[in-house]
């Protein structure tokens, strides 16, 4: 039964409403358990189908994987190395629908350059410049035009330097020149997709773990009560990522752990492009140095098995940073050293269970009937989600007869979304643009007659943003606003400068 269209915001108002009616009322159509990009996409997806739809989270939007990854959307360059033409599709034409519908506000082209120095080899070079030119080839396929994406290119020594000041100089040739897709904050999209769902009716439920799951439903208790009461669903997802096995033993996954290095842009003199070094003895691997909106560069990143059970917030390890520093160091005129590191994050892939390392094994999902008759979808990518989550609905209506309509996805943009000419006509802070799209007018407007509160407190954020995050992207603590609505998190004295003004947002719920 069709839902009725309702506000994108979440707040801690609108939960305690959605969990007394679901106590109340517990019967619908699909019940998503885990709120990272893949269980918010499955909720939007079935949601804007017109089927009643909840999620339920164990912690926040965004807690796991979901918000530790490089914050690229890709082409799928990586696959073409592999001849996995079929994913490297599906992400090239993902990342259009991203780019160009579904979230540009979100999402800005990412110029990438691999220096290439004498004695480094031709051949490889040459095995680069063609990967690059299939990836252009995808892009056009897709049908991203050029004035999104520009083509690759060779670029001489000089500009290889005015785009990476830090390149090492020596033996310097030039450079391969490439462009992808790169979010302003995986955390976002995650919650942009999780509020787009709210508005077409999903109930979204953080805080809220499933205490017991089945065919025909789940118990789930309320995090800040610990109440618990039944849910009845037609159809139950588990899309918990690295953790679904917990809930269906019959899936193998062998974990992957993704660490990041979290630098001042400075310490690569401030680069403009991504650096992209290719891992000695391989073709397809490279680690890269990404600049950050905020002037920041997230480097890395690693592809290490993980043995035993999942951490839900993975440490970084000493050799992961060992690692990736010797490998940027190849390629840099200055040394990076531990005292360039400010912080670090490490993500867990959760791949499916295969032969060979872990770089070797498939990006691609897997959607299944667990032996307790829910439905789990695990794998893939971020920059796939939306496609994993129309196959997993589609698979859910056949299974289980709901009545739904055809997937809208394709077409829907998210919150805040807008043409790149109605974001460039906003009379706003840009930055806030870059993060909220249309939506910045009402950051703004969060701030009232209080003009202090659009002052930063920390690394650009204000208190505007941060009541914003409380009042409408469903952030319940400190640690919701500064570590997954900004990422002020990732580096502890940025993190205490605002600490008092996420506590005095927090009094505005």
């Amino acid at each position: 039964m069709r839902q009725h269209t309702r506000s994108a915001s979440l707040n801690a108002a609108r939960r305690a409403v959605d969990l007394a009616d679901l106590e109340a009322r517990p019967s619908v159509d699909v019940l998503v358990v885990g709120g990272g990009v893949t269980g918010a996409g499955v909720a939007l997806d079935a949601a804007s189908r017109g089927l009643s739809t909840v999620l339920v989270e164990r912690e926040d939007l965004a807690f796991g994987t979901s918000r530790w990854s490089s914050k690229l959307v890709h082409g799928g360059l990586r696959y073409l190395a592999k001849a996995q033409f079929g994913i490297a599709y599906e992400s090239a034409r993902e990342r259009d629908v991203l780019m160009r519908v579904t979230a540009p506000h979100l999402v800005r082209p990412l110029p990438m350059v691999v220096p290439v120095f004498r004695g480094s080899g031709w051949a490889r070079s040459l095995f680069v410049r063609t990967g690059m030119g299939l990836g252009d080839l995808l892009r056009v396929l897709s049908r991203t035009p050029s004035s999104v994406l520009p083509a690759p290119r060779l670029l001489n020594a000089r500009q290889t330097v005015r785009l990476l000041p830090g390149v090492r100089t020596e033996g310097l040739i030039g450079g391969i020149l490439s462009f992808d897709g790169q979010l302003v904050d995986d955390a976002r999209l995650v919650v942009g997709i999780a509020r787009t769902a709210a508005r077409e009716g999903a109930r979204i439920l953080t805080r809220c773990p499933a205490e017991s799951v089945g065919a025909d439903g789940v118990v789930l208790r309320d995090g800040t009560t610990g109440r618990t009461f039944p849910v009845r669903a037609r159809a139950v997802v588990n899309a918990t990522g690295v953790h679904a096995d917990v809930l269906d033993p019959s899936i193998r996954l062998n974990p992957s752990r993704g660490t990041h290095l979290v630098l001042d842009g400075a310490a690569l003199g401030s680069p403009s492009a991504a650096l992209t070094v290719p891992l000695e003895g391989s073709v397809s691997r490279f680690v890269f140095a990404l600049p950050q909106p905020d002037g920041r560069v997230y480097a890395g990143l690693t592809d290490e098995p993980v043995d035993g059970p999942a951490e839900r917030v993975p440490r970084v390890p000493e050799e992961d940073v060992d690692f990736l520093l010797a490998q940027f160091n190849r390629a840099l005129s200055t040394g990076l050293t531990r005292d360039d590191v400010i912080g670090s994050f490490a993500g867990l892939r959760p791949l499916l269970q295969g032969d060979g390392s872990s770089a070797d094994l498939s990006r691609e999902h897997s959607v299944s009937v667990a032996p307790n008759g829910t439905t789990t979808v695990v794998g893939g990518k971020l920059t796939t989600y939306r496609a994993m989550a129309e196959e997993t609905v589609d698979a859910l209506v056949a299974a289980h007869g709901l009545p739904a309509g055809p997937c809208r996805t394709r077409t829907l943009p998210l919150v805040g979304a807008a043409s790149h000419e109605e974001l460039d006509s906003l009379d706003v802070p840009r930055h806030l643009v870059a993060r909220y799209g249309t939506e910045a007018l009402d950051v703004v407007a969060e701030a009232g007659d209080d003009p202090a509160a659009l002052t930063p407190v920390s690394r650009g954020v204000t208190p505007a943003e941060l009541r914003f995050g409380v009042r409408h992207e469903g952030a319940m603590n400190v640690a919701d606003l500064l570590e997954r609505r900004t990422r002020l998190a990732l580096v502890d004295t940025e993190r205490e400068l605002a600490e008092d003004a996420a506590r005095e947002a927090l009094t505005r719920m």
